[in-house]
């Protein structure tokens, strides 16, 4: 592969990353919570997600996706049904301010934190098919194929990384700001309609 296909690759990629979705939601919500050093772990478990995700694909496992509306629907609806449970989860939750802040993140696991990023990311059958149809136009028939997957993957799992961690150092930076506002005290009733409704609209979405 050259270094131009390498750089539109890496644009398309950040361009399809950066684009505001439950992902990205997610990673500035626990930014918010958690601060940025700790939502480390949920972009970790987003780029884990992305990184098998990408693999199905090129299994060549993403076109059976596509084409088979039961397996697809099966991933969909459960990745919809998380959302939901994840949004009314935030909704119920009693949010205490500062000393709910606090104990949170103090309290919340490493293991809690990566399960929801690859949990939310994982639940979204759309990028697998994404990856699909991305990832023939980045090959060099006349490279190196193992070689060139490797790239591919690596430059996708920096760059999930990378644009969950700039949600999160957005909302660490945000807290403050947020935390005698009216938006601080329904934050979590906000954040939990977000999800909600990301979670009726990827149960809506038809193939």
């Amino acid at each position: 592969m050259s270094l131009q296909f390498l750089l539109i690759y890496s644009l398309t990629v950040f361009l399809a990353s950066i684009i505001p979705g439950p992902s990205m939601v997610l990673a500035l919500t626990h930014g918010i919570r958690y601060g940025a050093r700790r939502t480390i772990a949920t972009a970790l478990g987003n780029a884990t997600a992305s990184f098998l995700q990408a693999v199905i694909s090129m299994a060549g496992l993403g076109a059976l996706l596509a084409a088979s509306e039961t397996a697809f629907s099966v991933v969909k609806y459960a990745g919809a049904a998380y959302l939901v449970w994840l949004g009314l989860n935030m909704m119920f939750s009693k949010n205490k301010q500062e000393k709910k802040l606090e104990h949170d993140h103090n309290n919340k696991s490493f293991i809690s934190l990566f399960r929801q990023g690859f949990c939310v990311a994982a639940g979204n059958p759309k990028a697998i098919i994404f990856f699909t149809a991305l990832f023939p136009q980045f090959i060099s028939e006349s490279g190196t194929q193992l070689s060139s997957w490797a790239a591919l993957l690596g430059i996708l799992v920096l760059i999930a990384f990378s644009c969950m961690m700039i949600y999160a150092f957005f909302g660490s930076r945000v807290k403050n700001a947020f935390s005698n506002s009216f938006v601080g005290r329904y934050m979590n009733k906000i954040m939990g309609t977000v999800f909600i409704s990301f979670g009726i609209g990827l149960a809506s979405v038809r193939e």
